[in-house]
This record gives structure tokens, C-alpha cells and sequence, in this order.
């Protein structure tokens, strides 16, 4: 059963960056741009936001339930980092939901540049996490904190390239397992720990009959927002959820 939550934890966190990495690396893109393209570019990932964010919840969930103690051990240890990238989680979604509440290019721009900065604390945000937990130096998270920020960036591009029909669902595909890389890499690392500091087989076995009613829902919204919005059919009608 540990194994079985492994590979959860594993693909939900995968899923979270492919997923919500090309959100991300749309809001890092806005930065410099006219405020028309800005519409556009929040235009077409407005209708996958909260899905993918579902996606972290769910990450937290299990890393709650099936490993306690290793996720206090974590939280304590990336303090820092953990509220500086709840803080940018804050800033970004605030953009989102405010950026329409009021006409006008200044307020629009403000909360533009808010979309932008909480984008780029949680995209550099996560490399310097996994270089953390990875054990390596300073300077090696920073590395790693610009790597992920360009490859979220990298798939925000082929992620908008797609949306507006200029690109194929293969290469969307590809980027997003290039922006889950360098976690799945590191988990693949750190897999003997977290087995050891699972929780006790009952209280797996208890999550497990919690939980699997709820994984086809989540799996089947997901696919709902996807062919619902993929190009030649959702990008004809983009709704202003933001």
C-alpha cells in the first residue's frame, strides 16, 4: 500500500506541474506585453486555472495523509520558501480575479504586473524547493529555480501556440513532461525515504476508501475542461471567468 501511494503522490505532483506549469508560464509571458495580447494570454488559460490548482491540493492531501511526519519535516524545513510561494500563490490569483473588477489600463496593468511576479515566486520558487529537498547547495537552487522558470515558460509558450491553433496537442504533451522532469527526477531520488516514513498500513488503507470515490471526479473535470476548450471548439468561445 505504501507503493500504491507513492506512485499517487508522485503523479499527482507530476500532473500539477505539467499542468499547472503552463499556467504559470503564461503569466511569466505577460511581462512587456501590450495590453490586448495580456487579454488574450489570460483569455486562454482562464478556463484551466482552478482545475489545475486542484491538482496541489490534492498533492498536499496526500502528503498529509499518507506521510505525516515526513510532511512536517518538509514544511519545517522550507518554511521560507513555503510561505514566500503561498504569498506569490496569493499575489497570482489576486491578479486573476481582480484584474477585470475595475475599466481602466492602470488597474489592468497593475494587477498584470501582479499575475507576472507571483508567477515568476512560484515558478523560481519551486526549483529552489527541489534543490532544497535534494540536498544540494545554494547556488545549485538557483540553478535549478531559473531552469524550472524557463521551462514553465517554455510550456506557457507551446501551451498558447496550441490554444490559438498553432500548435499540436504532441508538442503541448511533450513540453508539459519537460516542465515535470526535474521533480520526477527528484523523486525517483528521494522514493527510499518516503517509504520509510509512510504512514501505518491502516490509516493507509482507511485513506484509500476515502479517497477513491473522489478520483474519478477529479480525473473526469479534468477531462471535461479539455475537450470542452480545445482549439477549433472552446477557443471560439473563451469565457471572462477573469
Amino acid at each position: 500500500m505504501e507503493v500504491v501511494w507513492l506512485l499517487a503522490f508522485a503523479v499527482l505532483l507530476a500532473g500539477y506541474f505539467a499542468l499547472e506549469g503552463f499556467d504559470l508560464g503564461v503569466g511569466l509571458l505577460m511581462a512587456g506585453r501590450p495590453q490586448e495580447r495580456r487579454d488574450r494570454m489570460v483569455a486562454a488559460m482562464a478556463p484551466y486555472v482552478l482545475a489545475n490548482e486542484v491538482w496541489l491540493v490534492a498533492v498536499a492531501g496526500v502528503l498529509f495523509g499518507a506521510f505525516p511526519v515526513l510532511e512536517g519535516e518538509v514544511i519545517f524545513a522550507l518554511y521560507p520558501f513555503v510561505v514566500s510561494m503561498l504569498l506569490g500563490w496569493i499575489v497570482r490569483d489576486a491578479g486573476l480575479w481582480f484584474r477585470r473588477r475595475i475599466e481602466g489600463r492602470a488597474w489592468r496593468g497593475f494587477w498584470d504586473l501582479m499575475i507576472s511576479l507571483g508567477s515568476l515566486v512560484l515558478a523560481f520558487g519551486w526549483g529552489m524547493v527541489i534543490g532544497s529537498v535534494a540536498g544540494l547547495p545554494w547556488i545549485a537552487g538557483l540553478g535549478l529555480g531559473a531552469l524550472t522558470t524557463a521551462l514553465f515558460a517554455f510550456h506557457g509558450r507551446t501551451f498558447l501556440a496550441w490554444r490559438e491553433g498553432r500548435g499540436g496537442g504532441r508538442v503541448l504533451a511533450l513540453s508539459g513532461l519537460a516542465a515535470a522532469a526535474p521533480v520526477v527526477v527528484l523523486l525517483a531520488a528521494v522514493a527510499p525515504h518516503l517509504l520509510d516514513h509512510a504512514a501505518p498500513a491502516a490509516t493507509l488503507n482507511v485513506l484509500s476508501l476515502m479517497v477513491a470515490p473522489f478520483a474519478p471526479l477529479m480525473v473526469g473535470a479534468q477531462v471535461w475542461v479539455w475537450r470542452t476548450f480545445r482549439p477549433g471548439k472552446g477557443s471560439d468561445r473563451i469565457p471572462s471567468f477573469f
